[in-house]
C-alpha cells in the first residue's frame, strides 16, 4: 500500500486512526469553504485556489482510486479505475482553466480544452456506477434497469428543459449563430442529468460487497453533480468567478471520492463478523426503490404542468420526453405485472411443494410459541406418535415430554436461546415423548429459532435406542449364559474399589473353575457342555446376593464379586466369604441333568479380599492365583489368596525364563541310566534322561523343570532335542564298539503331535546310522482325551520301522489295562510307586506279582523302575521281573562313566555269583522311568 493509501486507510484495529482521517478530511473541507466564503483575501489567491486547488483535489481522488484498484482484486476493481479516470479529467479541466486565468491572465475562451476535459468527466463515472451496480439476472431485469434510468433521466430532462434549458438554448442561439456554443451550453446539463439518473437508479441496486465504499462514492458523485447543476444555472453562471463558495462543493466531492475506497477497508473486518441483519433498513429501501418510477413520472408531470401554468407553449422536446416517459412507465408496469404473475405462480408451486414435503415427511415438524404452546404440528404426528395433529395444537410442549427428561430439555432450550444465533444456529435434543397409547417413545429433535419460539423437527428413534441398548448389553454380557462378561465384571470391580465402599476390606472376588468340564465336552459333546454352562450360570446367579455380581469370564471360568457389608472384624468377614464360596462349590458340584444322562463336575474356587490401594487388575489376579492353587491342591476346594502364591508365580516365571534361555543356548546335558538284567547283571539297555545345568551350577531333573514348562512349545522343543541327541550318542557308541540300545520317553500327546510326522524318526535313524531295533520308545502318561485309534495307528507305524514300544508307568493309571489290550506293546515298565513298597507291603507285593504274571503270560518283558535297594532286587526277581533300573545298580551316568560301565559289562546283583567280564547286550531297549527320577548327579 502506498504512503497516500496508508494515510487515508486506518488500521483495522486502530479506531483512533480512523477518527483522525475523518477529522482531517472534515478540516480540509471546512477550511476550503471558509476561504471561499471570505474570497481568500485577494482575487489572485481566489483564482489560484479555485482553479489549481480544485485540480489538486481531483488529482488526489484520481491517485487514491488508482492505488486502491492496484492493491485490490475482484469485480469492483474496474469501477475504481474508471472513477480514477473521471477524477483525472476533472483535474486536467481545472488545470487548463487555471492556465488561462492565473498564468495567462485572460478569460477562458468558449469552447476550450477545459470544456473537453470537463465533458469527459461524466462518461467514466457513469460506466463506473454501472460496474458498482448489482447486475440483473434476467433480461426483464436489464430492461427494467434501462427503463428506470430513462424514467429518471427523462423526468429530470423535462423539468430542467422547462425551467432553464430551453431558455439557455434560445439565448445561446441568439448570441451566437454557431452550433458549438449552443451544443456546449446544453452538453453540461444533459450529462449531469444522465449522471444523476444513474446515481438515483443505481442507489437501490448497488452490490452488497463494499457497501460503505459504494455509498461514499455515490455521495461524492452526487455532490459533484449538484454543484454542476448549480453552475449550469443561467443566473449563477453569468456572475461566477473562480474561488467562490461553489468551488467548495467540488473540492469536498473530490476529497470524499478519494476517501471512499480506503474508508471501507477500515470497516471491512466489522462487516465480516456474523450477526443479525438490520431488518428495518430493508423495507424502507425496498419501498423507495418501488416508488422511484412513480416519483420520476410525477416530476415529468410537474415539468409539463409548469409550462401550462406559465402559459407557455409546450415545447416539442417536453412533449416528446413526456410521452416517452409515460410509455416507459407503462412498459415497465407491464413487465412488473408479468413478473409478479410469474412469481406468484412460482410461489404457489413452491408452497405446494413444501406442503407436500411437510405432510409426506416421516419427521414431525412442530412450531412452539415462546410460551411453549404448540402452534403447528405436521400431519406426520399421527403416524409417528399415534396422535392427531389437531389434538396436539394448543397443548403445552412440556405436557408430552417425559417428566424425567423435562428438566434437561428446559435447560438445553434456555442455553440454546441465550447463545448467539450465528454461533449456534441449531441444537439437537433427545428425549421421550408420550404416544397416543400412553407409551413413551424416544424422539430426536433438531431445534431452530422461529419468531422468538422454537421450530422442532422430530423423528422417532425408539428402535435405534433399543438397538443401541441391545448392542451395549451384548458387549457387556456373555452370549451363552447372559451373565456379565469380563469387561463388565472388571468395571464392577473398579466401581467397588473406587466408590463409596472403597475402604471396605470385606469386598472379595471369587474365581471359579469347573473341574472336569473338558471331559464333558470330549465325551458327550460341546452342545451338552454349553447346556452345562447355562445351568451352572443359573445356579451361580441364584446363589449370590442381590448386590453381588456373578460373571462368566470365558470357557468354564466364572467369577463373583461379593460386596462388603462394612464389617470391621476381618476374621468374621473371611469366615463369611469362605462360607459363601463353599456353598457355591457345593451348589456347582451337584449333578447336572443333560438330556437323559446325569453329569457331574466339581468346582475349584479362589478367593481374594480387597486391600487398601489395590487395583482391580491385582485383585482379580490374586483371585485367579488362589483358584489355580485350589486346582493344584486336589481340585473341588476353596483356597484363600496368600502373598506366597504370588512369590511362587514369580519363581516359576523366572525359572521358565531361564529354561527358555537354556534351550536357546544349549545348556542341557544328556545322561543315561543302565537297565540291568536281574538274572545276570548285564546291561541290557540305557535310558536317556535330560538334565539342565543352570548358570548357577544347579543340576535340575525333569521332575523339576518340566513342572514349570508344562506341555507347550518348549516341552516339544526339549523332546525333539532329547530324541535326536539320544539317537546320535547311541550311534557314536555303536561305532566305538558299545552297541547298546537306548530308550527315550515320549508322551502319547507328543507322539500324535503333527510336528512329529511318521517319517521323522526313520529319517533320524537313517541320518545317524543307528539300527532301528536299537531304539525303544516309552509311551508315558496317556491322556484320556487321546484317541486310542490314532495312538494305535501311530505305534503300529513305528513298529514297522523296527522301533520297540514300552508302556511306561504300568499299574498306576485306570487306562493301563485298556492300553495293554489295544496297543502294540513289547515291554511293560512297572511304576516306581509299586516298586517302592513291594518289600514292606504284602498288598503291593501281591499286586506287583499279578502284574508281572500278566506280562509273562502275554510274552512281554518287564522292567521295574526305581529299584534302589537289594531287597527290592531279590523280591522282583522272585516274582519273575526280567529287568531293573535304579540306584541299586547305578544312577544316571555321563558319557565317559557310561562307556566305562559298558566296558565292565555287568553290575553286581544280590544273590547272583560275581559277574564275569562280558560285553553289554542281550535285551530289548528300555526307557527311563518317570519324572520322579533321583536328582543325584552322576558319580
Amino acid at each position: 500500500m502506498s504512503v497516500l493509501g496508508t494515510w487515508l486507510s486506518p488500521h483495522p484495529t486502530a479506531g483512533s486512526m480512523g477518527l483522525r482521517s475523518r477529522i482531517v478530511l472534515g478540516l480540509l473541507c471546512a477550511g476550503y469553504s471558509v476561504g471561499a466564503a471570505v474570497g481568500w483575501g485577494s482575487p489572485e489567491v481566489a483564482r489560484f485556489m479555485g482553479d489549481f486547488g480544485l485540480s489538486a483535489a481531483a488529482l488526489t481522488a484520481a491517485v487514491s482510486c488508482f492505488l486502491y484498484a492496484r492493491v485490490s482484486a475482484g469485480r469492483l476493481r474496474p469501477a475504481w479505475l474508471l472513477f480514477s479516470l473521471s477524477s483525472l479529467m476533472a483535474a486536467c479541466g481545472n488545470a487548463v482553466w487555471g492556465w488561462y486565468e492565473v498564468v495567462l491572465g485572460v478569460p477562458v475562451p468558449t469552447p476550450s480544452a477545459a470544456d473537453a476535459f470537463f465533458l469527459c468527466f461524466a462518461p467514466p463515472a457513469i460506466v463506473g456506477l454501472l460496474v458498482l451496480a448489482k447486475r440483473p439476472v434476467t433480461r426483464a431485469g436489464w430492461v427494467c434497469l434501462a427503463l428506470d434510468a430513462w424514467l429518471i433521466g427523462g423526468s429530470l430532462l423535462t423539468l430542467a428543459w422547462s425551467l432553464a434549458l430551453a431558455h439557455a438554448a434560445h439565448m445561446a442561439g441568439v448570441q451566437d449563430a454557431s452550433v458549438g456554443p449552443a451544443a456546449l451550453s446544453l452538453a453540461y446539463p444533459l450529462l449531469d442529468i444522465v449522471l444523476v439518473s444513474m446515481v438515483l437508479a443505481l442507489h437501490f441496486r448497488r452490490s452488497g460487497a463494499n457497501r460503505s465504499a459504494v455509498n461514499t462514492a455515490i455521495a461524492a458523485l452526487a455532490l459533484t453533480v449538484l454543484c454542476d447543476a448549480v453552475f449550469t444555472s443561467p443566473l449563477l453562471r453569468s456572475t461566477y468567478n473562480s474561488g467562490q463558495l461553489l468551488d467548495a462543493g467540488w473540492f469536498a466531492g473530490s476529497l470524499l471520492l478519494a476517501y471512499a475506497p480506503w474508508g471501507v477497508r477500515r470497516r471491512a473486518p466489522a462487516t465480516d463478523r456474523p450477526g443479525p441483519p438490520r431488518a428495518m433498513s430493508r423495507p424502507i429501501a425496498g419501498s423507495l426503490a418501488a416508488l422511484t418510477p412513480y416519483l420520476a413520472a410525477a416530476v415529468c408531470t410537474l415539468g409539463i404542468l409548469y409550462n401550462v401554468v406559465e402559459g407557455r407553449r409546450v415545447d416539442r422536446v417536453v412533449i416528446f420526453t413526456g410521452c416517452t416517459v409515460v410509455l416507459a412507465l407503462v412498459v415497465r408496469q407491464g413487465i412488473m405485472l408479468l413478473d409478479n404473475i410469474s412469481l406468484t405462480q412460482e410461489l404457489a408451486q413452491k408452497e405446494n411443494h413444501f406442503r407436500s414435503l411437510v405432510q409426506g415427511s416421516s419427521d414431525v415438524i412442530m412450531i412452539a410459541a415462546p410460551s411453549g404452546t404448540l402452534r403447528y404440528v405436521s400431519p406426520a404426528a399421527a403416524g409417528v406418535y399415534g396422535r392427531d395433529a389437531e389434538d396436539l395444537v394448543g397443548s403445552e410442549l412440556s405436557s408430552i415430554i417425559h417428566p424425567d427428561d423435562l428438566g434437561r430439555v428446559v435447560h438445553e432450550v434456555r442455553r440454546f436461546l441465550a447463545a448467539p444465533p450465528h454461533e449456534e444456529p441449531t441444537t439437537r435434543i433427545e428425549c421421550r415423548f408420550r404416544s397416543g397409547t400412553g407409551d413413551w417413545l424416544h424422539a430426536e429433535s433438531t431445534v431452530n429459532r422461529h419468531q422468538g419460539g422454537l421450530l422442532l423437527n422430530s423423528r422417532d428413534v425408539t428402535e435405534r435406542v433399543r438397538l443401541q441398548a441391545q448392542l451395549q448389553h451384548n458387549a457387556e454380557h456373555d452370549p451363552l449364559t447372559d451373565l456379565p462378561n469380563r469387561a463388565l465384571f472388571t468395571s464392577r470391580v473398579r466401581q467397588a474399589l473406587t466408590g463409596r465402599r472403597a475402604g471396605d476390606a470385606g469386598t472379595a472376588v471369587l474365581f471359579i473353575d469347573l473341574d472336569g468340564f473338558k471331559a464333558v465336552n470330549d465325551t458327550i459333546g460341546h452342545q451338552a457342555g454349553d447346556e452345562l454352562l447355562i445351568q451352572a450360570a443359573r445356579r451361580l446367579q441364584e446363589s449370590v446376593r442381590a448386590g453381588d455380581t456373578a460373571a462368566r469370564l470365558g470357557g468354564d471360568e466364572f467369577a463373583a464379586l461379593i460386596m462388603g457389608d462394612g464389617t470391621r472384624d476381618q476374621g468374621a468377614r473371611e469366615y463369611q466369604v469362605h462360607e459363601i464360596a463353599d456353598r457355591l462349590r457345593l451348589t456347582l458340584s451337584q449333578p447336572y441333568r443333560i438330556g437323559p444322562s446325569e453329569v457331574r463336575v466339581a468346582a475349584s474356587i479362589g478367593v481374594a479380599f480387597a486391600e487398601p490401594g489395590i487395583t482391580p487388575t491385582d485383585l482379580m489376579r490374586n483371585a485367579d492365583l488362589a483358584m489355580y492353587r485350589a486346582k493344584a491342591g486336589g481340585k473341588d476346594r476353596v483356597e484363600l489368596y496368600a502373598p506366597q502364591m504370588q512369590a511362587d508365580v514369580v519363581r516359576r516365571s523366572e525359572l521358565a525364563t531361564r529354561l527358555r534361555t537354556a534351550l536357546r543356548e544349549g545348556e542341557f546335558a544328556l545322561l543315561h541310566q543302565p537297565v540291568v538284567h536281574l538274572a545276570s547283571g548285564s546291561v541290557a539297555a540305557v535310558a536317556a534322561q535330560a538334565r539342565w545345568r543352570s548358570a548357577q551350577g544347579i543340576l535340575f531333573t525333569p521332575a523339576e523343570f518340566l513342572r514349570v514348562t508344562g506341555d507347550d512349545d518348549r516341552t516339544a522343543e526339549l523332546g525333539r532335542w532329547l530324541l535326536e541327541e539320544a539317537v546320535k550318542q547311541a550311534a557314536d557308541r555303536a561305532r566305538a564298539g558299545h552297541p547298546v540300545a537306548v530308550s527315550v520317553r515320549l508322551s502319547a500327546t507328543r507322539l500324535l503331535d503333527k510336528a512329529l510326522p511318521y517319517g521323522s524318526i526313520e529319517a533320524l535313524l537313517t541320518r545317524h546310522g543307528l539300527p532301528s531295533g536299537a531304539l525303544m520308545i516309552e509311551v508315558a502318561d496317556s491322556d484320556p482325551r487321546i484317541s486310542f485309534d490314532e495312538l494305535e495307528q501311530r505305534l503300529v507305524a513305528l513298529r514297522r520301522l523296527g522301533v520297540r514300544i514300552a508302556l511306561d508307568g504300568f499299574g498306576s493309571g485306570f487306562a493301563a489295562i485298556n492300553a495293554l489290550r489295544r496297543l502294540p506293546i513289547d515291554v511293560l515298565k512297572l511304576d516306581r510307586n509299586l516298586v517302592e513298597g513291594v518289600v514292606e507291603s504284602a498288598r503291593l507285593h501281591k499286586i506287583t506279582s499279578g502284574l508281572l504274571r500278566i506280562a509273562c503270560d502275554l510274552g512281554l518283558q518287564s522292567v521295574a523302575d526305581g529299584v534302589d535297594v537289594p531287597e527290592q532286587v531279590l523280591a522282583l526277581r522272585a516274582m519273575g521281573c526280567t529287568h531293573g533300573q535304579g540306584m541299586a545298580f547305578s544312577g544316571p551316568l555321563d558319557e565317559y562313566r557310561l562307556r566305562r560301565a559298558l566296558v565292565r559289562g555287568q553290575f553286581p546283583v544280590p544273590g547272583v555269583p560275581a559277574p564275569r567280564t562280558v560285553m553289554a547286550g542281550g535285551s530289548i531297549p528300555l526307557l527311563t522311568g518317570s519324572h520322579a527320577e533321583t536328582p543325584v548327579p552322576p558319580t
